[in-house]
């Protein structure tokens, strides 16, 4: 699913950030990340993309469909959870999804060099990074090591939460797991113009734990999330 023409190129008609069509490759790249999604939650996961004769055939370049920012968590694996395979994600970890400038840049390197069309942002529930940060905002003591860096990072979202009134952790996950998405496209012109001639969307999600399964939480364009797109689909076991 990778985008035609290399960067650099003529770039297309200006569209509007509320624009998305089911059909475009951004929210068929989503509508892949759905579909696995419902696999691994129903138990019928069909693995793609990982036997040996795919390991074989992307061994000499890659196109990933997804590049996906997601928190390090232990239990939050993106080939897993989202049902795929060799070469099919681009996956960027780091605790609580902060976004420093080798995140961008390796998000930035995905989006232009492979053309990859979409950008995921995964948070999930009862995030230790958000918990730390919290217990530090409360108490006034700061982590020791680099771990203040992370806690740092995820402060504007507590802030944020405060003046919307939301003091629930996973209300506050869900507001950092949208201002991560609104600090890539506001830290990286390169994502926001990508996005902005409609050759990318940039969507945020939230995992359950327990449950398995990912909701939308924000989305650029803003209509992306919404889109009834499985039928736009291609069979996955087939890709």
């Amino acid at each position: 699913m990778s985008r035609s023409g290399m960067p650099g190129g003529q770039p297309g008609p200006q569209r509007s950030t509320d624009e998305v069509s089911a059909t475009s490759e951004p929210a068929r790249a989503y509508a892949e990340l759905i579909a696995g999604n419902r696999r691994f939650v129903s138990g019928a996961p069909r693995h793609p993309n990982q036997d040996a004769g795919h390991r074989a055939a992307v061994a000499d370049g890659q196109h990933p469909f997804a590049v996906i920012v997601g928190c390090s968590d232990s239990r939050l694996a993106a080939e897993i959870i989202f049902d795929r395979g060799l070469g099919d994600l681009f996956v960027v970890r780091t605790a609580g999804h902060t976004a420093g400038p080798e995140v961008l840049g390796s998000v930035e390197y995905a989006v232009t060099v492979l053309g990859t069309p979409l950008v995921v942002v995964l948070g999930h529930d009862s995030c230790g990074a958000v918990q730390a940060a919290r217990e530090s905002a409360a108490t006034g003591a700061q982590p020791r090591g680099h771990l203040r860096a992370v806690v740092d990072a995820v402060l504007p979202s507590l802030r944020r939460a405060e003046a919307e009134g939301v003091d629930d952790i996973d209300g506050i996950v869900d507001i950092h797991i949208a201002q991560t998405v609104e600090t890539l496209l506001g830290q990286s012109p390169v994502l926001a113009e990508e996005v902005a001639q409609g050759r990318c969307a940039v969507v945020g999600v939230s995992y359950r734990l327990a449950a398995g399964v990912v909701r939308p939480v924000a989305a650029v364009p803003a209509g992306l999330a919404t889109l009834d797109v499985p039928n736009a689909l291609t069979d996955p076991a087939a890709a």
